[in-house]
């Protein structure tokens, strides 16, 4: 994918790319009333959902194709080019026939090649950007599969979101970043266009500036951000939009880095280690958890809460796998002393009775 072109330049949309709307269409007046109020602010690309894929039958699935009447609205109104997600090919030819500016396809369609690659072939002989997020799974071939697919129907103003990835249990982010896999997804492919989504990754409003702030740093070319004229009457994801003018914020207090080249890698560095330590701390919050359960169960049959050889083959054992993983033996020992030590601390409090 040589000769990829860019969904916009610079030029036309300035930098970074900033693509804003509702998560969803919900009716007319919401979906005018939004739009102006980002095109007052310069937002050029306006955003919303038509067909919403969701994770059970019974919500708001959105409303159809009427809502590509209200795109063409706001296209006509404010000037904003406008985009909206494709799921299968009835959604790309009805997307077309309205004129639609823009397409994207979701991390759920983006994880099925069979449904990718309908929407590849209905895109047979256009010249639409097209955007595709990554799939809800870490999986980089995947996510470099689906935009092959769509690069080979013809699509070469192609980009990709990225949105973060789907982990079991609770985690401060909801879906989470993984930047490693978006750096790698650049490395392969330099000439992509890489857009974040910080609404679907943080799940949060309050995360929506960090992330972006992040994205700009790695070198993104732009984020695709969830607003909303009344956030808390959405009909989906009310936690992760924001109003025009907290958008509007939050972009005005944004560093766009120039020259960034000579410090681009310790950057992306950084960035991993930033990220690899957060992963240690929830692997450890789930380590606690365990010792918890461990405590309950002593508890409920009366055993001590410290088994020396126990705690001695952990010594050896993890002091041996550092030092064959490079790693200072002593080093080791000083971390498992202190996960030992916060163990036993979570035990005892079982024991009294002190934990929730």
């Amino acid at each position: 994918m040589e000769d990829l072109r860019p969904i916009v330049s610079e030029g036309q949309i300035g930098r970074p790319i900033v693509i804003a709307g509702p998560c969803s269409a919900e009716s007319e007046e919401q979906i005018l009333t939004t739009a102006r109020s980002l095109a007052e602010y310069g937002i050029k690309i306006f955003r919303a959902g038509i067909w919403k894929p969701r994770t059970k039958p019974g919500g708001f699935e959105g409303v159809g194709e009427v809502g590509l009447e209200w795109l063409m609205r706001v296209k006509k109104e404010t000037g904003m080019l406008v985009c909206t997600e494709v799921a299968n090919k009835s959604h790309v030819e009805a997307a077309l026939k309205a004129g639609i500016d823009m397409l994207w396809i979701g991390a759920r369609t983006s994880a099925n090649p069979f449904a990718v690659q309908e929407i590849a072939d209905s895109l047979a002989g256009t010249d639409i950007p097209v955007m595709v997020k990554n799939p809800v799974n870490p999986d980089l071939e995947l996510w470099i599969g689906a935009l092959q697919r769509i690069y080979n129907a013809g699509i070469h103003r192609l980009a990709a979101i990225h949105r973060g990835f789907t982990v079991y249990g609770k985690h401060l982010y909801r879906n989470m970043p993984q930047w490693h896999i978006p750096i790698e997804l650049h490395r392969r492919l330099p000439g992509l266009q890489i857009i974040c989504d910080p609404s679907h990754m943080g799940g949060k409003r309050e995360l929506i500036a960090p992330l972006s702030q992040q994205a700009l740093d790695m070198g993104f070319d732009g984020l695709i951000i969830e607003s909303h004229c009344d956030p808390d009457c959405a009909l989906s994801d009310k936690s992760q939009q924001i109003t025009p003018d907290v958008l509007n914020f939050i972009l005005n207090t944004l560093v766009v880095r120039e020259n960034t080249q000579s410090t681009e890698s310790l950057a992306l560095l950084r960035q991993q280690i930033d990220q690899i330590d957060n992963d240690l701390i929830e692997i450890l919050a789930k380590r606690m958890r365990i010792s918890r359960e461990i405590g309950q169960y002593k508890k409920e049959h009366r055993m001590q809460i410290v088994h020396t050889d126990r705690y001695d083959d952990i010594l050896k054992s993890r002091r041996k796998l550092a030092e064959e993983l490079g790693m200072s033996g002593n080093f080791m020992q000083t971390i498992v002393e202190a996960i030992h030590e916060e163990s036993v601390r979570q035990q005892i409090e079982v024991l009294n009775n002190r934990t929730k």
